[in-house]
């Protein structure tokens, strides 16, 4: 199966950006029943006017910094940081002085709330639920399919060598 790639970036974004904004261009990199993905490149004093989505969104500032607004609250926010803009809750983003992309994942559907991952805690699941002290236990042995003869069993799977 061939890889797939999707351009993104510059000299690939429409230079009028999605609707409701100013001073921002943007480039869909997939759309489907599962979500939606975009890049967007804030200019300087760009914005996406408050608005609402039916959809869970994720806001991934990549480049740059802004703001973000979400209900009644505001936060600065640099590359690195994740903003989750929920349901049907009125947010926005914009820059003042500085430039900024970010990538926004919008997913259909219910939130699903997944549990908290704890540090230090993890579980056997072999033989039932039994708690391993922090620092033991390993991984299941690889099996390894008998007709490769000494090669890599990976190597006709296409993995990396």
């Amino acid at each position: 199966m061939p890889i797939e790639v999707r351009r993104f970036g510059v000299g690939h974004r429409r230079p009028d950006g999605p609707p409701g904004t100013t001073g921002i261009e943007g480039q869909v990199i997939e759309s489907g029943s599962s979500g939606i993905i975009s890049e967007l490149a804030f200019g300087l004093n760009a914005r996406i006017t408050p608005h609402t989505n039916p959809n869970q969104t994720w806001f991934l500032v990549i480049e740059g910094g802004g703001w973000v607004g979400v209900g009644d609250e505001r936060c600065r926010v640099q590359a690195g940081d994740a903003v989750a803009w929920p349901p049907d809750v009125l947010h926005a983003a914009w820059t003042d002085g500085t430039r900024m992309r970010a990538i926004v994942v919008e997913l259909p559907g219910p939130v699903l709330a997944l549990p908290p991952v704890l540090d230090g805690a993890s579980f056997r699941l072999v033989d039932g639920v039994r708690p391993v002290a922090r620092g033991q236990g390993s991984l299941r042995p690889r099996a390894v399919d008998a007709s490769h003869r000494g090669e890599d069993p990976e190597a006709e799977e296409g993995e990396p060598l």
